[in-house]
Formats: C-alpha cells, sequence, structure tokens
C-alpha cells in the first residue's frame, strides 16, 4: 500500500521506458527501440484519464509508436524527447492548475529523481535504480513494464472510490 494519502492525488505522470515499458528493448533494423506495452497498466491509464485525471508521460526517447498507443488511451499531454524533465513537469503542473502534492510521479532511474524530488508522491516499479527506490514514497512490487502503473493507478482510484463504481469502469 501507497504511505500517502491518497485521497490528495489528482493527477498521474510517468516515465516510460523502465515503467510503463520493460528494461530490455529490442533494436530494430533503423536502430529504433521497441518497446512492450502492459494491457493491464493500459486498461487502468484509460479508465483514469476517462474519469478526468489528467496523465501526462514526460520521456526521453522519441517514438512514434509511443505517442500513438498512449494518445489512443486518453492521454493528452505526452513529452518526449525530453533530457530535462523538471522544467516540462511544472510546466504541466501549471498547464493542468496541479499542486505537487496531488501528483504521483512514477519513475525508475536518475533522469527522473529531480521531477520525484518535486512530486508529492514519486512512485517507482520493483526493478528500479538504486537512488530512485531510496526516494520513493512507495515502492510497487511490479516491475517496470509489468504491472506497476496499474498498481499505483488502481490504489488511488480505490482509495477514491472510483475504481468500480460506475458502467464506465467496465468498458473501454
Amino acid at each position: 500500500m501507497i504511505n500517502y494519502d491518497l485521497t490528495k492525488i489528482r493527477a498521474f505522470c510517468f516515465d516510460v521506458d523502465g515503467v510503463l515499458s520493460g528494461n530490455i528493448v529490442l533494436l530494430s533494423d533503423d536502430s529504433q527501440p521497441q518497446r512492450t506495452a502492459n494491457i493491464k497498466d493500459g486498461y487502468a491509464l484509460h479508465h483514469a484519464a476517462r474519469l478526468g485525471y489528467p496523465m501526462a508521460i514526460i520521456t526521453g526517447g522519441k517514438s512514434p509508436a509511443v505517442r500513438q498507443r498512449y494518445e489512443g488511451l486518453g492521454l493528452s499531454d505526452i513529452y518526449d524527447g525530453v533530457s530535462l524533465k523538471l522544467s516540462v513537469f511544472q510546466q504541466w503542473l501549471q498547464k493542468h492548475g496541479l499542486q505537487p502534492e496531488e501528483v504521483i510521479y512514477m519513475g525508475d532511474d536518475v533522469p527522473d529523481y529531480e521531477v520525484m524530488r518535486h512530486c508529492g508522491c514519486p512512485c517507482c516499479p520493483a526493478d528500479a535504480a538504486p537512488e530512485i527506490r531510496t526516494l520513493s514514497t512507495y515502492v510497487s512490487h511490479y516491475a517496470g513494464g509489468k504491472g506497476c502503473v496499474r498498481d499505483v493507478v488502481e490504489q488511488v482510484l480505490r482509495a477514491q472510490g472510483r475504481w468500480m463504481d460506475n458502467a464506465e469502469a467496465f468498458g473501454w
């Protein structure tokens, strides 16, 4: 269980590689990383987006497939090719009128460190870098790309009585 007042959470923000996708990527002939996506993570993201939670991705990678996947799930704030994430995170907060304590950010490695220091509830997958695990309020029992996103989103929605509270929960 996340040791944080989850009723305060109004928004979610995620890294891609090592969080939404596993730590191993296949390289294609054109040198583009081929990422995986967890279907249960996708359902949780889609459900939260339909409920009106602001959802963001901030990633250093740049992939049309990643953008297409997560836009298709209802995420409109996808920031890719970002080398320094904190300023983008702060702009996203401002865009949605959010306070840092109202946001869960899930990252897995050193590029996520500064954002995680500034969000309300930093979380990470089970296989995150040691520096990130130490900084996190919650370390999921699931590895990156293996359900860690579903874990945190579901905990928040359950705490707020919104996980299976209406007919929308049962469809795509």
